[in-house]
């Protein structure tokens, strides 16, 4: 197993509804790629972007540290492209 980290940039006009349903999906996946979340938490609240991302100005950052196995961070990280909800995901391995 190894560790990560990953940072997901996420549409700020979503419910809080919304958000808390869409943080429990990336937990899940990482869930069933045989991972464990170690800590999960907003780290910013609307933040303005440098550039847009798909036409958002803004976004809210959720910050994720994970074990995982080596080959499931790939399949974790195509989950996640599939999700609209999410502008951009950057997934780092910690040493």
């Amino acid at each position: 197993m190894k560790k990560y980290e990953a940072m997901f940039i996420i549409k700020p006009d979503l419910s809080e509804d919304e958000k808390k349903a869409l943080f429990s999906q990336i937990d899940d996946a990482i869930v069933k790629n045989n991972g464990k979340v170690l800590q999960a938490n907003v780290w910013s609240e609307r933040k303005k972007l440098i550039f847009p991302i798909k036409k958002q100005h803004e976004g809210i950052y959720y910050l994720v540290n994970f074990n995982a196995p080596p080959e499931a961070a790939a399949k974790i990280r195509q989950a996640y492209k599939l999700n609209e909800s999410i502008l951009r995901v950057l997934i780092t391995k910690i040493e």
